[in-house]
């Protein structure tokens, strides 16, 4: 299930948790970020390929891409036996920014986004179907949990892909995990 949660900078909750999409959408529209729902052409099996993967969601990347002008679109996988996983999840827990965009689309499985803006961490669990945009300057983290299992569709406007600038801020471990996330949750 999808879920916004949102917390001060100390790490306590504000508020009740959203899990309808629209008011997901709403709340991180007013924060300057791109949150929607896709649906695949047609079906897709758990070994589908990039090719398959970004055919079955055609017109949505055409109509992002012409929007923004993407360098490259890819499609990544990572799965609990995969024996980098952890070396993976760590490249992504400290807090950081983009000198651009970032732009991902869950295929499937999920992820837990964290977004610092403006004294408030807004807590974005993605699954699939879900698109989350986060804006460029936005500090923020990542978390696909102890045993990640995901695929999603990247977006890029630079050539150089994916490239963080950490901010040396801690405030990451004053959050739970995805996977506490997810049991809070259940």
């Amino acid at each position: 299930m999808t879920i916004l949660s949102i917390y001060d900078e100390s790490g306590n909750s504000i508020g009740e948790s959203l899990t309808d999409k629209n008011a997901i959408s709403q709340a991180l529209s007013e924060q300057g970020v791109q949150f929607e729902q896709w649906q695949a052409s047609k079906p897709l099996s758990e070994a589908a390929e990039q090719e398959d993967v970004l055919n079955a969601y055609a017109d949505a990347v055409k109509t992002l891409n012409n929007q923004y002008g993407f360098q490259s679109v890819d499609v990544v996988a990572l799965h609990p036996d995969n024996p980098q996983k952890a070396e993976f999840r760590q490249k992504f827990l400290a807090e950081h920014t983009h000198d651009d965009f970032e732009v991902r689309f869950f295929v499937d499985g999920s992820g837990l986004f964290y977004l610092h803006i403006k004294e408030k961490v807004y807590l974005v669990l993605c699954e699939k179907g879900d698109l989350i945009s986060v804006p460029a300057k936005t500090t923020h983290w990542f978390d696909m949990g102890e045993n990640p299992s995901f695929k999603c569709i990247r977006f890029f406007t630079t050539n150089e892909g994916w490239v963080g600038n950490f901010t040396g801020n801690e405030i990451a471990k004053s959050f739970p995990t995805m996977d506490q996330f997810v049991e809070l949750n259940a």
